[in-house]
């Protein structure tokens, strides 16, 4: 399986191009910003469908890029079902600073440990609300990619509207930490020391799950 990490826009976002190399066909998480470049590098690793733009959760600095990748691929657009109508609705001054459009309505909406297929490959999403009561992770083979649940080094933050601190945390214990030490953690922003990590390493630590 093809899991690219790549920082996009002003606001040290990572979008991932994750692919099944054999089918070439793949899909695009939080394609924040930069389009047109993650098509591009897409296409430079064999996948030349995108199929599907998930969502980990439904801010508009995760989702700036939904309605153009959209135009573009004719991909669905997927997110957790808490999340559905906040990924319409961003505020204006949140538009304006991310300078971003809204995102089109999503095409499919997944629940906790739902399989989102593409060419023989999938991904499996865990749901993990806190940030977002529609907060996901997804697992794909041996790597989980947190959006904004899971930073390297921390979590993310839970004083936006819907956020829950111990909500947060319980679901990084119960649906991460859980997870097989040696799996590679990519964050949904590059504010760690380094931009990945593994499960193993953030529960010796990540001061908010050291254990």
């Amino acid at each position: 399986m093809i899991v690219e990490q790549v920082e996009v826009g002003s606001f040290a976002v990572f979008a991932y191009i994750v692919g099944c190399p054999d089918a070439g066909e793949g899909v695009i998480v939080d394609p924040a910003a930069e389009v047109d470049r993650l098509v591009t590098l897409a296409s430079k690793r064999g996948i030349t469908r995108i199929k599907y733009i998930i969502n980990t959760h439904a801010h508009a600095d995760h989702a700036g890029g939904n309605r153009k990748l959209k135009g573009l691929t004719g991909a669905e657009i997927v997110i957790h079902k808490e999340d559905a109508e906040r990924l319409t609705r961003p505020s204006p001054f949140v538009l304006q600073l991310f300078q971003c459009e809204a995102s089109p309505p999503p095409d499919r909406t997944v629940t906790d440990e739902e399989l989102i297929e593409f060419g023989r490959r999938h991904v499996k999403v865990l749901h993990t609300p806190g940030h977002t009561p529609g907060g996901i992770c997804l697992l794909a083979d041996g790597h989980v990619i947190t959006g904004d649940t899971l930073f390297v080094g921390g979590i993310g933050r839970t004083d936006l509207p819907g956020g829950s601190f111990d909500l947060l945390i319980h679901s990084i214990q119960t649906k991460l930490v859980t997870l097989p030490d040696e799996t590679v953690v990519l964050p949904g922003h590059n504010y760690g020391v380094r931009p990945r990590s593994t499960i193993g390493q953030e529960k010796r630590s990540n001061p908010f799950i050291r254990r």
